[in-house]
């Protein structure tokens, strides 16, 4: 495992981090604790040290499987959770449409102390708002509520987790821009990156660390699927439309020369393709199962992506991998 430092701190993280999200929610199948902790263990064996989770995942499942799994261990993990959506005040909807959200200095400051009192620690490392939306961006007292929770001990640290689908390009650099947090939580990957592009170009700039998670494009870089695949209806990548199968299986197709005569999968060249840009300070992989977190944690210490394939992959975007949009039904 490698590690890079989170721009403007002292906190060293991973280069592949833990989504929690995939424990706690239900939408990458169901796993009860016992089998949720001995992978969270597993992660830590391997070198994974950061772990992002989110009070609202599971109804703050995802912070209580994390005091489990590393009560005993707390100073070698990075707790990174975020805040924002009311779960304690609304019954959550069907299917997986967002909660209300409060920003108010009170809501955070509650949920802050809530989150602290479920994960069994004193402080955490990243406080994240969980998909912030313009109005969020634009209030300057929840942001002196994260910078006084900073200076008071609460949270080392404080950044930005946008969504919950692809986009927010306004909303990104207006945050990165603004208020300066020290990172961000983007969905980026080699097949989708806009706006990605545009928040790197912000993060260089303003010295912000990129947190890059679906870096498989919910699973379609890790070369498994076929056009015959589906998904479960509670399952996540249910909700992604059938062109985004049919148009995926067409462009990792000309994706080969990432694996030929090499030993790495498409899933491990998607994390070093990530990696390759210096304000990428974290990869979060859905990791579900022992077979996904033994491919991707051993992916930093592959052999770097060369020139020549990066030039290849940017001139195969620029031109859509050839492929043609499919017409929705």
């Amino acid at each position: 495992m490698r590690y890079r430092t989170i721009p403007q701190t002292d906190i060293s993280v991973s280069e592949v981090g833990f989504g929690v999200w995939t424990l706690a929610t239900g939408w990458w199948g169901e796993k009860d604790d016992s089998e949720s902790i001995r992978l969270l263990h597993a992660a830590l064996d391997r070198g994974i040290t950061l772990f992002d989770t989110a009070d609202s995942y599971g109804s703050g499942r995802g912070e209580t499987l994390l005091a489990d799994a590393f009560a005993d261990r707390r100073e070698r993990v990075v707790y990174a959770t975020k805040v924002g959506y009311d779960w304690y005040n609304h019954e959550r909807p069907r299917g997986q449409r967002e909660l209300p959200q409060d920003w108010s200095p009170e809501f955070v400051r509650m949920s802050c102390e809530k989150s602290l009192e479920r994960l069994g620690t004193d402080y955490i490392d990243v406080y994240q708002l969980h998909n912030p939306k313009m109005d969020a961006i634009v209030d300057d007292a929840l942001f002196a509520t994260l910078e006084d929770l900073q200076s008071e001990g609460r949270i080392r640290s404080w950044g930005v987790a946008l969504g919950p689908a692809i986009g927010w390009r306004a909303e990104g650099v207006r945050a990165i821009e603004r208020h300066r947090p020290t990172s961000m939580q983007i969905i980026h990957n080699l097949l989708e990156q806009d706006p990605g592009n545009d928040f790197i170009a912000a993060a260089r700039k303003h010295d912000c660390g990129l947190w890059a998670r679906v870096p498989h494009s919910s699973g379609m870089l890790e070369g498994k699927y076929t056009i015959e695949t589906t998904f479960p209806k509670n399952d996540h990548r249910s909700h992604r439309p059938r062109s985004w199968l049919i148009e995926g299986l067409q462009k990792i197709s000309q994706l080969d020369f990432l694996t030929e005569g090499r030993e790495q999968t498409l899933g491990q060249a998607a994390l070093k393709w990530l990696l390759a840009e210096p304000c990428m300070t974290t990869t979060l992989p859905n990791i579900y199962g022992e077979e996904q977190l033994d491919e991707f944690a051993v992916a930093p210490d592959l052999p770097d992506l060369t020139d020549d394939d990066l030039e290849k992959i940017a001139a195969l975007y620029a031109e859509n991998f050839g492929v043609e949009a499919v017409a929705a039904p």
